[in-house]
């Protein structure tokens, strides 16, 4: 499926050397597009991520700090991703990972391609998964975790791929060797995605 935002976090995914996180921008155009930067070149920007100050080395890695909406919306629906992922078998983690990239856990989400809600399904695919309201927040997730599921499945558990698959496709990834598709959208979503995930992980919401 196609990201409803035209992603922009250059830093978070396309890293070079490690180094420190770095805060996370975003604003929502007259068409409904939400963009992400880490380099805010638009006085529309505003902060939706903080990074924390670097540690000293002996300590603990950084966590992202969530701020504001975002963060009390990923709270609010913690209980039922916890028990769709559960029933999905996929980690919960990852779910809140893909939501956060996807839709900032705004459930009322719609993208210019038609996916909607938390995980941004598109029509196709909530049919497939027996999503009657793709604005159900609990229904979007289960279907969401489902499709997860099965590409994981699909992939040999293969975390590049099954999140390269639900941004691209199924066959984009399979067109190109099962790999990461050629496409600057999908090449920033996966690093991005992977690295909530990971921060979900030490510290789910």
């Amino acid at each position: 499926m196609r990201v409803f935002f035209a992603v922009a976090v250059t830093a978070v995914c396309l890293a070079a050397p490690p180094r420190a996180a770095a805060d996370i921008y975003s604003f929502t155009d007259a068409d409904g597009v939400t963009h992400y930067t880490n380099m805010p070149d638009d006085s529309r920007y505003a902060l939706l991520i903080k990074a924390p100050p670097e540690p000293h080395p002996e300590h603990a890695p950084p966590v992202t700090v969530l701020r504001g909406d975002w963060h009390e919306r990923a709270a609010a629906y913690s209980g039922m991703i916890d028990r769709v992922a559960r029933t999905a078998a996929v980690h919960p983690a990852l779910v809140r990972a893909v939501i956060a990239v996807e839709s900032a856990f705004d459930p009322t989400a719609v993208s210019r391609a038609g996916a909607q809600g938390l995980m941004q399904l598109l029509p196709s695919t909530a049919r497939r998964y027996g999503v009657g309201n793709p604005f159900d927040p609990e229904q979007n997730t289960r279907g969401g975790a489902r499709y997860l599921s099965y590409l994981l499945k699909r992939y040999d558990n293969n975390l590049e791929l099954t999140l390269a698959a639900y941004n691209a496709g199924e066959d984009a990834v399979d067109r190109y060797g099962r790999s990461i598709p050629p496409y600057r959208e999908t090449r920033e979503y996966v690093p991005a995605v992977l690295k909530l995930y990971k921060q979900f992980l030490i510290r789910p919401t």
